[in-house]
């Protein structure tokens, strides 16, 4: 039987006697049934927006992969992007990409989900496909081979990053001796590569069915008509004679704490975690858990953030992740520690706060930020209708309840801190605590422990096979049934920016949108990083960091609890072009928000202690960005293709400059950035331009200039192509980046230029991820990027792979930069790029946050903000012809540089056999302060 249902909506105060009026957060409204088969249905229509969101969770995850055959689920969730008996490979991809929407799925220890947004006139199609993939999914031999390859190159990557290993693999294994949750989601190589076919086979048959899903679909669409289409092609599905095989161990209560040391290459700075295990899901201190992770982890203004990284310096990075699942699930307290700090500190610091909060009742104040800071983040996930469906579809397949998102922030306004206490009491205890020591191999060789190794008595479920399990095969074009034809499409609404300017002619650019009771503000300035000088790269992004970190009247400490205590977020960067502060918050505490905004950006003090913090903190960053091969890389690249020139420093800084910067040069970069003549306000979301403009002239009306311009930063000639080698010993993987020279944001033929690129590698349709990632297994993906700002910008191509195929991934991008002038695209690829394209701009313009960063990114650039309601007309008119004509001038690689970070001595042989004679440079020499590199 049909039932209509809805949550209590959620009327919740805002944390200050002098708001206007409380917030109100919209309850998840839906609408359920359950089909014959099993399948279990909620729609949520919302005829406010111009897309659907359509989403099918399975109840099946890594918990659930077969003894012996760890990473089961994982894979499916890559396979079911392959054939069905009506679907070609990849057809998920033309149905969503090629039409202006997006797709992608994710797998957990207790779940697989699958999601597509795409415009509205889409959801039969969408309906149709999900069904086929449910239904009639062709597993075969060549799918199971290319698919695992892939997923092995996902795996070196998550290897590859510093702490990769901890967070993937040996956390897990540390915290479960007897749950299969132990397995971790991405598996091992050694058994996948021991799987067959008929294993695989065997599990799609056992949780891939509709009685062991749900369908969430949300946003814009006639309910009767969604009823219709899910009747027609998911009511034939029949559901199998065979039970589900059912996970019901449960890990013991642990008695006893342990204490393991990892020894790990690529580990820049050691870590330290402390985990316990958390009670299952339904527990009713679920609330005071989240109470308890806020409290210590939510915000500059929490109490990790404040004592062990901003007031002792001992740690460059703190959190807390509380990971609830159906069985038991975790509670984790980290610490990566600053540089010259040992693990021994960092456990210390942890033990001292966990201790705090078990033995004292936090305060009122901490209670109400996070209270606040929890109502933000739930206002902020429920702008789309992709969030909106992931809340309703966690919520039933974990807890068997789709209303559980509405419950638990109820549930928050109603914890206490008495509880908070308790709670931590419970389950916080030193007896059974797990502790794990993260290490580089030679790092305070005193640190000893065992290894984290799996245990021998996890208890998996054995792979049975079904009995009579179909085998789906591929029908053949001609007898293919077709996907629905799509119906009239609904037009988009993107705000109308109005601009007004202030007294002392500050512009204020007001986005209006009152769905929900949320604000981004943006102020933004146009110098960045590219006015940097020699020696003291690494300035712009100091100078904003100490913006929001302390003025006359407040410190930095006030500063984070003033904002987070009202629930919203500020922070402050620099890119390339600009520097600019964003505030999120909710509406009803914009005023006050605004306030602490305009002291932090026009009365910054810049104090030496809050420059010394900064700056070490950015040291301890530039560590782990050295050990990533991805992120050298790009740094390399930008150095090879712009040489000395503006936007080829390093923003972040080196270790050399960034100790060379004293307090006077922010004060002068500050002068040399900041004046109202040049400066922009922009506000999105439930504001109106009378409201926004008299705000901005209280607050910033009486901001006077007080400097000359600084002199504007220009472009210099671009170097000669460069080959270069970074030697990584011991890197799983091979970080591969091309880039040559591209054209500035003002350039007539930036949109040509951004098509271009869209069909190079902007997505995984593009030609870059079809044929090294689709077509030949060599890495999880493989995209470009083309970045244009003021001044002439580049283009950039970049995977990573295992170390001896980098020459061949090297070779295939290049021939497919080639291959984009050699001839005009063809018009089914063309018309499917521009519809990418243009919907990456619709989902930008969903959130408050995203429509004014667009503008934000438009006004750096100096570009009209009303150019954000042409963009689409533009790139709709665009030919063949053009897209040839400028990708054989902007995109061909003869003039390109090659960088290659890596275990240079798995591909050095094979590059100079191919006659190339790079630069190789050890990583532990290599020097991006001038262009030279060493």
């Amino acid at each position: 039987m049909r039932k209509i249902l809805s949550s209590i909506a959620l009327l919740l105060a805002c944390a200050t006697p002098a708001a206007a009026a409380p917030v109100v957060v919209p309850p998840l409204h839906y609408v359920a049934r359950t089909l014959p088969n099993g399948l279990r249905v909620f729609e949520m229509p919302d005829k406010s927006g111009t897309s659907a969101s359509v989403q099918l969770w399975y109840d099946v995850g890594s918990k659930d992969d077969p003894k012996g055959r760890s990473g089961f689920a994982h894979l499916f969730e890559h396979l079911m992007f392959k054939a069905t008996r009506d679907m070609p490979a990849e057809t998920m991809d033309r149905l969503t990409e090629d039409v202006g929407g997006n797709n992608n799925a994710s797998t957990d220890d207790d779940y697989t989900e699958y999601h597509e947004t795409i415009p509205a006139n889409h959801l039969e199609r969408l309906i149709w496909a999900e069904a086929q993939r449910m239904g009639w999914l062709v597993v075969d031999q060549a799918d199971f081979t290319s698919e695992r390859d892939v997923v092995k190159e996902e795996l070196r990557g998550d290897l590859a990053r510093p702490y990769g290993r901890l967070f993937m693999r040996d956390f897990a294994a540390a915290n479960f001796r007897v749950h299969p949750y132990a397995l971790g989601t991405i598996g091992s190589i050694e058994e996948l590569d021991a799987a067959s076919l008929a294993d695989v086979r065997a599990f799609h048959a056992q949780y891939y069915r509709p009685d062991n899903a749900v369908l969430v679909v949300s946003g814009n669409f006639d309910p009767k008509q969604l009823d219709g289409w899910i009747d027609r092609y998911f009511g034939p599905i029949a559901k199998p004679a065979w039970p589900i095989p059912r996970v019901t161990v449960q890990e013991p209560p642990r008695t006893i704490p342990a204490r393991y040391v990892d020894r790990v290459e690529n580990t820049p700075l050691p870590a330290v975690a402390i985990s316990w295990l958390l009670p299952v899901l339904d527990d009713k201190d679920h609330a005071a858990i989240n109470m308890i992770d806020g409290i210590l982890s939510a915000g500059d203004s929490s109490r990790l953030h404040e004592d062990l990284v901003y007031r002792d310096e001992i740690a460059s990075e703190t959190d807390v992740i509380a990971d609830f699942k159906k069985g038991a699930g975790t509670i984790a307290a980290f610490a990566i520690m600053a540089g010259n700090h040992s693990p021994a500190e960092g456990e210390a610091a942890l033990r001292k706060e966990i201790a705090r909060i078990r033995d004292t009742p936090p305060s009122k104040e901490e209670m109400t930020r996070v209270r606040n800071m929890v109502v933000t983040s739930a206002l902020k996930q429920r702008e789309t209708a992709q969030g909106r469906a992931s809340l309703l579809g966690s919520g039933v397949i974990l807890d068997g309840d789709p209303s559980e998102a509405d419950k638990r922030l109820a549930a928050l306004q109603t914890v206490t801190a008495a509880d908070v206490q308790r709670v931590a009491a419970r389950l916080l205890t030193d007896q059974t605590a797990v502790t794990i020591t993260y290490l580089a191999p030679d790092a305070f060789p005193q640190v000893k422990g065992p290894a984290i190794t799996a245990a021998p008595t996890i208890a998996s479920l054995p792979l049975i096979t079904p009995a009579n399990v179909p085998v789906v095969t591929a029908l053949g074009p001609n007898e293919r049934a077709q996907p629905p034809a799509p119906g009239a499409p609904v037009s988009p609404s993107v705000p109308m920016p109005v601009e007004r300017r202030l007294s002392n002619g500050m512009r204020v650019i007001v986005l209006e949108r009152h769905a929900l009771p949320i604000v981004t503000v943006h102020m933004i300035a146009p110098r960045g990083t590219a006015a940097d000088p020699q020696g003291r790269f690494g300035l712009a992004s100091l100078t904003a960091d100490l913006l929001t970190k302390g003025t006359p009247t407040r410190n930095a400490t006030q500063i984070a609890h003033t904002i987070e205590n009202a629930g919203g977020s500020i922070d402050a960067d620099a890119t390339r072009d600009g520097t600019t502060i964003t505030l999120t918050v909710k509406s009803d505490q914009l005023d006050a928000a605004m306030a602490v905004m305009a002291d932090s950006a026009l009365h910054s003090t810049f104090a030496q202690a809050e420059l010394d913090r900064s700056r070490a903190e950015a040291l301890d960053g530039l560590q782990q960005t050295y050990k990533t091969p991805a992120s050298l890389a790009a740094l390399v690249a930008g150095r090879a293709v712009y040489g000395d020139g503006a936007y080829g420093k390093p923003g972040d800084g080196t270790p050399a400059s960034l100790p060379a910067i004293r307090r006077d040069d922010l004060l002068a970069a500050y002068r040399a950035t900041w004046s109202p003549a040049t400066s922009a306000l922009i506000l999105a979301g439930d504001i109106t331009p009378d409201r926004a403009q008299a705000l901005a002239e209280k607050l910033f009306g009486g901001w006077k200039t007080t400097a000359a311009p600084a002199p504007a930063v220009t472009a210099t000639p671009y170097p000669a192509p460069r080959l270069i080698v970074v030697d990584l010993p011991g890197a799983p993987q091979a970080a591969v980046t091309i880039a040559r020279p591209s054209i500035r944001r003002a350039d007539p033929d930036f949109y040509v230029m951004q098509l271009a690129n869209t069909a190079l590698g902007g997505g995984y349709s593009a030609r870059l991820n079809r044929e090294i990632r689709v077509k030949r297994g060599l890495a999880y993906g493989a995209s470009s990027r083309f970045s244009a700002g003021r001044l002439p910008g580049a283009l950039s191509v970049a995977t990573q792979t295992k170390n001896p195929t980098a020459p061949q991934v090297i070779g295939i991008m290049r021939d497919e930069m080639k291959g984009m002038g050699a001839e005009p695209v063809p018009a089914e690829e063309l018309n499917a790029r521009k519809a990418s394209l243009i919907g990456s701009y619709g989902d930008a313009v969903e959130t408050t946050d995203g429509i004014a960063g667009m503008i934000a990114g438009l006004v750096v650039q100096g570009v009209d903000p009303a150019e954000i309601t042409r963009q689409t007309q533009k790139i709709a008119a665009i030919g063949p012809d053009e897209v040839q004509r400028v990708s054989k001038a902007l995109i061909d690689p003869a003039v390109a540089s090659v960088v290659v970070v890596g275990d240079a001595r798995q591909f050095l042989p094979a590059l100079r056999a191919q006659g190339l004679n790079p630069e190789v440079i050890p990583a532990a020499q290599l020097k991006l302060d001038s262009a030279a590199l060493h």
